[in-house]
């Protein structure tokens, strides 16, 4: 994933449905991780930073409709 550049493309629509997807895909990984260790546990940092990431636009996007309105 392009960090900024890719997340600011995105549609609105898109980051939320992006954001279930990473979540779900985080939970995931934690209970695999949970049951059995992965082979790369740093998987788990990498995409809770994502989620963060969507989030951080999702806010910026809501702070910025509210200032014009």
């Amino acid at each position: 994933m392009k960090k900024k550049e890719e997340i600011k493309g995105l549609s609105t629509k898109e980051l939320y449905e992006k954001v279930d997807a990473e979540t779900f895909a985080l939970q995931q990984l934690k209970m695999n991780h949970a049951v059995s260790p992965l082979d790369n546990p740093s998987d788990i940092k990498v995409k809770r930073r994502n989620v963060a990431r969507l989030l951080t636009e999702l806010r910026q996007r809501e702070e910025l409709e509210t200032e014009k309105a």
